[in-house]
């Protein structure tokens, strides 16, 4: 695994570089601390997320969630390194499978909103599609590519963080905000 601080302020970043896990050194706006940066910022939303009242099931999937976007992380900051495995991604498709499940189908678009804990999973979403914007530049950028895992798994949380919002709306309301089509 890579290097762990052993104190914050090292000051070693004050030339505008940042160590990434294997030692080597980048620029703070490299591709690759950009991805870092917007898996930290979405792990960061689930946290002010995990906050909010909510269902323990829900809190239980969305703490094992925060451990693996850290490991994501890690595999970021380890160019080659492998940290995100397809147990990882089977379990979303699980949560994916098992919450779908007790909402009723999809007739209008909905807004994010709701429940205070339904808006922040929305916004937990759009952090995990910038997320995974970054990691697909990133993937385009270097030679070595990124592995699959880590685009796949920030895909298929986006889509369960939208999922959660429904739960959480039900879990405190019972409805979906609806979108409200007006002709002008």
């Amino acid at each position: 695994m890579g290097n762990r601080l052993s104190k914050i302020a090292t000051r070693t970043g004050d030339d505008g570089t940042t160590g990434l896990g294997d030692g080597s050194r980048v620029a703070k706006d490299d591709a690759r601390i950009a991805a870092i940066g917007d898996v930290d910022e979405l792990n960061s939303c689930i946290g002010v997320l995990l906050c909010e009242p909510m269902p323990s099931d829900v809190r239980d999937a969305l703490t094992r969630i925060q451990n693996d976007l850290f490991d994501l992380g890690g595999e970021l900051s380890i160019p080659g390194h492998s940290m995100i495995q397809e147990a990882y991604l089977a379990r979303l498709d699980a949560w994916l499978e098992k919450y779908n499940t007790t909402l009723p189908p999809l007739k209008e678009f909905i807004l994010p909103g709701g429940s205070r804990a339904a808006a922040m999973a929305h916004v937990c979403r759009t952090v995990c599609r910038r997320a995974e914007r970054s990691i697909v530049a990133l993937g385009r950028s270097e030679a070595a590519g990124v592995n699959d895992a880590p685009r796949r798994y920030v895909n298929r949380l986006s889509d369960l963080m939208f999922v959660m919002a429904r739960v959480l709306n039900r879990a405190d309301s019972g409805k979906d905000v609806l979108w409200m089509h007006t002709d002008q």
